[in-house]
């Protein structure tokens, strides 16, 4: 059936917005109709952030029209949208972080004790309010603002890729208020890359491609293949024989590029041992807090483990510094990209700051050496940099790019990867998957964690399964099916019963599982998440 303006609550018209000769959104619609979760989706740069910040009063329009229950409307700040009932949980925490929670509160009026009310419907109902924001993890700051958001009452709440940074225990509380604001008189817009948190709460898909509208979708079984046509423009199938690799055989008694031998950390590393050797991919699957964090830290040099033996091509090695890893060759792309990215600078910045040294002569800069090496990076990597100087304009995806292609420009030998495509769109990700194949087929080492088990057969040689800060098993790409890595990730025999899994994309769980019987101490917890 057909809405009219008098049956929605929410609508947008023609909305456009460019920077420069960068156009972000081009005719861009949305309909949003009472008591429905509405997705908004697209790939990474479709315009889909730039939409909610227009409809929130952070970005002004350059044209269309917006209506709020058939009265136009255009707000010019977040406290005007707010006031008018609309208000957004961006991708970044949107908290002071010297203000301690209760100090933010009173900056957006928001009343305590019904954020108490939702942080404990969230699952944070111990959280110190005295806490400063800087203090406290990722994941908790968005469970706080989305609390505050939730606190006053918004006919339209915006959630911005929330799920993106929470551990599964988390992602399941906000699903399931998420869902509970269907049928009522207020609405939720929805932006998620996760296909089945799109399924399970969404009743509707607006999708963006190139800052337009291209087509609105009812959210049924079997859509989803019809959402990623308009996103992508293409057949599902063509991006899948994109991603599709040739496996390499490692010759017996190969040297490996870099070994682990028994490596502790605290109490969550107990045993890391593993070989990666030149010209593979070695997938890392673990359920959360499982040591896999410690693990990568200790690799790329910012924690010091308190056990075992680490050894590059055959040499063992102790790191000190990020700089000691980086000078053995071992390089890390981190899931926050704002963790890795001088957000003010620009692209060419980003991508040459490890190689200053390098390109100096008489202590300058040589500007061509720097332009010719970071071209080639942008290029490989097929970087959309259009946006100008400062890296915070692209889209996420891009930034992610530009977080690999800082080491690709100089050369790559070993590189770490932290669950890369986490929140990033199909695209993106289908692209970074045929980097890292590349990557290995000219005889770099890679290894990758990944919180999407699909993400194994496509990219990987093999994968490495951790349970309880141990390697438990170790399966060829050809025999890694989901059921096999996440019977492995709960450390079940293999013809045990699957658990119940919240979230089928992710190897993250609330329960930690052992043949079937929870274990309390293994239960990850909110803080822990990095």
């Amino acid at each position: 059936m057909t809405s009219t303006a008098t049956d929605l609550l929410l609508e947008a018209t023609g909305v456009s917005k460019a920077y420069g000769a960068v156009v972000a959104l081009r005719s861009a619609s949305l309909a949003v109709r009472p008591g429905e979760v509405h997705a908004l989706m697209g790939a990474n740069g479709a315009g889909k952030s730039t939409l909610v910040k227009i409809l929130t009063g952070a970005v002004r329009p350059d044209g269309g029209r917006i209506t709020l229950r058939g009265r136009e409307r255009t707000a010019h700040s977040p406290a005007e949208a707010r006031r008018s009932g609309l208000v957004s949980v961006y991708q970044e925490p949107a908290l002071i972080p010297d203000l301690d929670i209760r100090s933010n509160l009173r900056l957006t009026e928001t009343p305590v004790e019904p954020f108490r009310h939702w942080l404990a419907e969230l699952g944070l109902a111990g959280l110190d309010l005295a806490a400063p924001a800087r203090r406290l993890p990722l994941a908790t700051l968005r469970i706080v603002d989305l609390a505050r958001a939730l606190a006053i009452e918004p006919d339209v709440l915006m959630l911005d890729e929330m799920t993106a940074a929470l551990p599964a225990n988390l992602t399941e509380r906000v699903l399931e208020v998420v869902g509970r604001q269907r049928g009522g008189k207020r609405s939720v817009i929805f932006i998620s890359h996760r296909m089945i948190e799109i399924g399970a709460v969404c009743d509707r898909a607006t999708v963006l491609r190139e800052g337009e509208t291209v087509g609105v979708v009812d959210v049924t079984a079997g859509s989803e293949d019809r959402i990623v046509e308009l996103m992508l423009g293409q057949a599902v199938e063509d991006l899948a024989a994109q991603s599709g690799v040739a496996r390499r055989a490692i010759a017996p008694g190969a040297t490996p590029r870099l070994a682990a031998r028994g490596l502790s950390h605290g109490t969550k590393l107990h045993d890391g041992t593993f070989d990666l050797h030149p010209g593979e991919v070695l997938g890392v699957v673990a359920l959360e807090g499982q040591g896999q964090d410690e693990l990568f830290d200790i690799l790329a040099g910012s924690e010091r483990p308190s056990g075992g033996e680490l050894l590059v091509d055959g040499s063992p090695v102790a790191f000190r510094h990020p700089a000691d890893a980086i000078r053995a060759g071992l390089v890390y792309v981190a899931a926050d990209r704002a963790e890795a990215l001088l957000m003010q600078r620009s692209v060419r910045e980003n991508i040459a700051l490890p190689y200053t040294t390098r390109l100096r002569h008489w202590g300058l800069i040589d500007l061509g050496a720097e332009r010719r090496q970071v071209d080639g990076a942008v290029t490989t990597l097929q970087i959309d940099a259009r946006a100008g100087s400062e890296v915070r304009r692209l889209s996420g995806g891009n930034q992610q790019k530009v977080t690999i292609a800082r080491w690709v420009a100089g050369g790559v030998r070993t590189m770490l990867c932290f669950d890369p495509t986490r929140g990033i769109d199909i695209r993106t990700k289908a692209q970074i998957y045929v980097l890292l194949r590349d990557l290995a087929e000219a005889g770099a080492a890679v290894l990758l964690y990944t919180s999407e088990l699909k993400e194994v057969q496509l990219v990987c040689d093999r994968a490495i399964v951790i349970f309880g800060g141990r390697v438990v098993a170790e399966i060829d790409a050809a025999n890694a099916d989901e059921p096999s890595l996440l019977r492995a990730a709960y450390n079940l025999r293999s013809d045990a019963p699957m658990p119940e899994v919240a979230a089928a994309e992710s190897v993250a769980a609330e329960t930690m599982v052992t043949n079937g019987t929870a274990d309390p101490a293994a239960t990850p917890r909110p803080e822990a998440d990095r």
